[in-house]
């Protein structure tokens, strides 16, 4: 029951500070710009917009350039225009949820 206090040795007093300090300066940042604006959420929109658009029109164009070169019975267009927006909808998602990621990491900083 009776515990004996630690001595304070002097050497963890300058990193308690230090630490102090760091969080301190993160959080008064923090409260500077505490959401993002208008325009930031419109230019993320228009980066995941064009990560899916791209692929799209990407996998479209050598579709139609295959079925001028080979026709047959399938369409090649309709194929790869389904797999470039597959692949363009994954790379969204995944870019979506490392952003997000970022996101809970900063504030469980914040939180400390």
């Amino acid at each position: 029951m009776s515990e004996q206090p630690e001595i304070d040795n002097g050497k963890e007093r300058p990193e308690f500070g230090r630490e102090v300090r760091v969080k301190a300066a993160r959080k008064l940042s923090a409260r500077r710009n505490p959401t993002p604006g208008v325009w930031s959420g419109l230019g993320m929109m228009g980066l995941i917009g064009w990560s899916v658009v791209v692929p799209t029109l990407v996998g479209t164009a050598i579709g139609i350039w295959l079925d001028s070169r080979h026709p047959g019975n399938h369409s090649w267009t309709l194929a790869l225009l389904v797999a470039g927006l597959t692949v363009g909808c994954l790379n969204a998602w995944q870019w979506v949820a490392k952003e997000e990621s970022a996101m809970r990491e900063e504030q469980e900083q914040d939180d400390e």
